[in-house]
């Protein structure tokens, strides 16, 4: 799997980050005064360029300022409680819960996985968006709608190049990310509290991420990928 990820995301699965679960994947998990404040996102991936081969969320990397070593990038693995995939051209849908230490982060990206033996593939949607976490409690930090079009020009990639067959096919060399920041809070929140227990009666404070700089990320997938 690995030889389908560009030369970052590659390091990112090869032991230079640390792999971490998302809040509440335990269904016993429960929130009190000392636990480590919570951030939700909503995370839409979408492919109309090739409809058959929608993505399927597996991680979403964040960093550290400066990160160096492992212990500075979070690999936030996707699990089962939070997805929400269907049949069809319409898109998956993941419930994102990051706990996390007060202090300032990048949420670099999302991993995701597209098609079906023979044909394997994997798409990467740019966020390189800042992420500051200021205090306890639950914060609800937007909805991301990732949706792959086919590229122009020199746009970034919806994935590596490499395989050339694989990634082709499910439109990932091919590809290119449109990504929207929402705030979907009421129909995102009700949702959460419902698949969450833990989250029944506690309060969920707004933070919504800053919108997507499309430039910020071209300039880094041409230095990095």
């Amino acid at each position: 799997m690995l030889a389908t990820l560009g030369p970052v995301a590659t390091l990112m699965l090869a032991g230079c980050a640390t792999p971490v679960r998302m809040a509440f994947e335990d269904e016993a998990q429960r929130l009190d005064e000392k636990s480590k404040p919570v951030q939700l996102l909503t995370v839409v991936l979408k492919n109309n360029y090739r409809a058959d081969f929608q993505p399927k969320m597996l991680v979403l990397y964040v960093e550290k300022p400066g990160a160096k070593e492992a212990a500075d990038r979070l690999n936030f693995l996707m699990d089962s409680r939070g997805r929400i995939e269907g049949a069809g051209p319409d898109g998956n849908t993941y419930l994102v819960r990051l706990q996390l230490e007060p202090g300032k982060y990048e949420l670099r990206g999302v991993m995701s996985r597209g098609g079906f033996f023979p044909v394997m593939g994997m798409f990467f949607t740019p966020l390189h968006l800042p992420l500051e976490v200021r205090e306890n409690g639950v914060s609800y930090l937007g909805k991301v709608r990732a949706t792959v079009r086919e590229r122009q020009g020199d746009e970034f990639r919806a994935g590596s190049p490499l395989p050339l067959i694989d990634q082709a096919v499910i439109g990932a060399s091919g590809g290119t990310f449109d990504v929207d920041i929402l705030d979907d809070r009421a129909t995102d929140e009700a949702t959460f509290r419902r698949v969450f227990p833990a989250l029944k009666d506690v309060p969920v404070k707004k933070a919504i991420l800053p919108p997507f700089d499309r430039p910020r990320a071209q300039k880094w997938w041409e230095t990095n990928m």
